[in-house]
């Protein structure tokens, strides 16, 4: 027999109307808590709690899937909201059961270290779902993730810190060799197997960094705070590339907070400019304009680091539509490199090469679809066979590129070569990109190369039941 449920008085408090107001919505739609719980990704028991007011939904796309899927016109994100800022509502796009935002509410919203709570299936994954003919990115029980048999996509876990691991990290005798030596490995292992395989690796070893900070004094103390600071936006890229845009968000929000710490206004602009990266990648360009002209402001008049604010800058005039704007600043950027220093470790990536790249994805923003073609076209011939997830990256938005010219063929022949990358990164940057070349190949879906893109890109996705 089910547990009986709880009488709900909604003026008690947000999750109380939260709770009243989801059940009633569920109650009009004809579901069951059963047949809700198969519709959606979310267990029995996790409704049933909602329900009842014992415990509020952790992540935002869960609470989105259930406004789509009871018609709730936004009035569960809202209440949800309230609850998540303590009964004021936050700001943000309304999403309605028929439209998707692309923005960041389509991303799961758990941080790191929630995995293995009280709920029955909180050991999520983030992976990408079709969800309304789109592809997103949510939080998915392991065990449904790997009775997909797409158990590449189940890989990650975030390991929490151990009286093991403070004590391992105590006891190290040359902390910062040992950690800078580990980072650089991660990045060279990042392009080649994809974020889900190093970022566990990291982040544990970012705890052991920190039990080490903690425990040391003095000048060891600043050099291992620099480095965790370091950790902390690495950790942040890639959440980022398996989709999680809270992890991401709250580790680029510790390495800014760290770097003021440090005093180290070269760190804090490059954290800066990153936040710029994160935010107009998550849909927030008016944001990511701010803080790049902040990023700029911080950084050194002559260094690479004002390049690099330079081209966030750009970038997010261009997804704002401000053309002018954006080609304006990628010539700027260029003029600033040819007499930028060499900065050491900031920005030695940095040459034309790349500045004409990124000039090519703000191209494409803009609607360019040829210039931006040609662009990414003589960047992927360029790029060093290494960069493989980087790679991947390329040819999805130079696949998006070539469909927006026109070309449905080549498009799709480029984007097949994507999903290979994809399918062996696991990379939500890659996944991303195709899902918007799939809705721009949707048209065009009898096409033989069309059908056969979309056919490979849909065995590397879940499907809701």
């Amino acid at each position: 027999m089910g547990q009986k449920p709880n009488v709900l008085t909604p003026e008690a408090s947000a999750l109380a109307r939260f709770g009243y107001t989801l059940r009633d919505l569920r109650e009009r739609s004809g579901h069951t808590l059963r047949s809700l719980a198969e519709a959606t990704y979310c267990s029995y028991s996790k409704l049933w709690k909602w329900e009842n007011g014992l415990r509020a939904p952790k992540h935002r796309a869960e609470v989105e899937e259930l406004d789509r899927r009871l018609k709730g016109r936004g009035l569960l994100i809202e209440l949800w909201e309230r609850i998540e800022s303590g009964g004021t509502p936050q700001r943000h796009v309304s999403v309605s059961p028929d439209h998707v935002s692309e923005s960041s509410s389509g991303l799961v919203t758990a941080p790191p270290g929630t995995e293995g709570s009280n709920d029955d299936d909180a050991d999520t994954v983030v992976v990408p779902c079709r969800i309304h003919g789109r592809i997103l990115f949510v939080p998915v029980p392991r065990r449904v993730v790997l009775a997909s048999g797409l158990a590449g996509l189940a890989a990650t876990t975030i390991p929490s810190s151990t009286a093991v691991a403070d004590t391992v990290a105590a006891d190290m005798a040359t902390p910062v060799e040992h950690f800078a030596q580990l980072r650089r490995v991660v990045i060279q292992t990042d392009n080649l197997v994809g974020p889900r395989h190093v970022l566990p690796m990291l982040t544990q070893n970012l705890n052991r960094l920190a039990a080490r900070r903690r425990a040391s004094k003095g000048a060891d103390a600043a050099e291992l705070l620099a480095l965790e600071t370091r950790y902390e936006e690495l950790a942040g890229w890639l959440a980022q590339d398996i989709g999680d845009e809270r992890a991401a968000n709250g580790h680029t929000a510790k390495a800014l907070d760290a770097s003021h710490m440090t005093g180290d206004t070269d760190l804090t602009a490059y954290i800066l400019g990153r936040k710029a990266q994160l935010a107009v990648d998550t849909g927030h360009p008016t944001d990511a304009l701010g803080l790049a002209s902040a990023a700029r402001r911080t950084a050194r008049v002559g260094s690479r680091l004002e390049v690099i604010a330079v081209l966030h800058q750009a970038h997010a005039h261009a997804v704002l539509g401000n053309g002018t704007e954006a080609l304006t600043s990628y010539d700027t950027a260029l003029t600033l490199l040819g007499r930028a220093d060499s900065d050491g470790i900031w920005g030695s990536w940095l040459d034309e090469a790349y500045v004409n790249t990124a000039r090519a994805r703000s191209l494409s923003a803009l609607g360019q679809y040829e210039h931006a073609a040609a662009g990414f076209d003589t960047a992927i011939a360029a790029l060093p066979d290494g960069y493989r997830r980087d790679r991947g990256v390329y040819l999805a938005r130079a696949a998006h590129a070539h469909a927006g010219a026109g070309n449905h063929p080549l498009a799709a022949k480029i984007g097949l070569q994507a999903v290979g990358i994809a399918t062996e990164t696991g990379s939500a940057r890659i996944i991303t990109q195709l899902g918007r070349l799939d809705q721009a190949l949707a048209h065009a879906a009898s096409e033989t190369h069309v059908a056969e893109f979309r056919a490979a890109l849909d065995r590397i996705v879940l499907h809701p039941a």
